[in-house]
């Protein structure tokens, strides 16, 4: 079989391009469309304490997102503000909020986990971010919602940038 001249490969490339663009494809993708529906709205995050990345007071007539502190929280917080998303809170095990994303109730789980976690089979991780406050030199990881590509990519970029030195 004869090889296809490069410049016909270089066209036939490129019109498969554009017309997987016109069909809407966008790589990476969500197949929930977690980042469309955050984007504007509600980013529901699960809150696992873990000394000074996720601190919980108590209630005290505050709000939950008033009671939730630490350093893995504020990252919530700021990634919520890049989206101009308002965040609703969820506190409990690693476990439960682990089971509350896979039936697609959360869209964030912050906490202590590091990359070693039991849950990357059940939940997309984030790469590891060492140095944050309060993690004990730990290199803490995020979980998302498996196959939503897009939303996690949004998330590491915002990662990148907030921890970079």
């Amino acid at each position: 079989m004869r090889d296809v001249p490069r410049p016909l490969a270089v066209a036939v490339a490129l019109v498969l391009v554009a017309l997987l663009a016109g069909c809407g494809i966008r790589i990476p993708a969500d197949p929930d469309g977690a980042l469309d529906r955050v984007s504007g709205g509600v980013l529901r995050v699960g809150a696992s304490p873990d000394s000074a990345l996720v601190s919980i007071e108590a209630s005290g007539g505050q709000t939950a997102d008033e009671r939730i502190g630490g350093a893995a929280a504020e990252l919530a917080r700021g990634f919520a503000d890049a989206l101009d998303a308002r965040i609703d809170w969820t506190v409990g095990s690693e476990e439960t909020l682990v089971g509350e994303m896979e039936r697609g109730e959360l869209d964030l789980i912050v906490g202590g986990m590091t990359g070693a976690t039991p849950w990357a089979d059940r939940v997309a991780v984030t790469r590891e971010y060492p140095g944050i406050p309060g993690a004990d030199g730990r290199a803490i990881v995020m979980f998302v919602p498996l196959g939503e590509n897009r939303f996690l990519s949004a998330l590491e970029r915002y990662l990148d940038e907030e921890t970079s030195p």
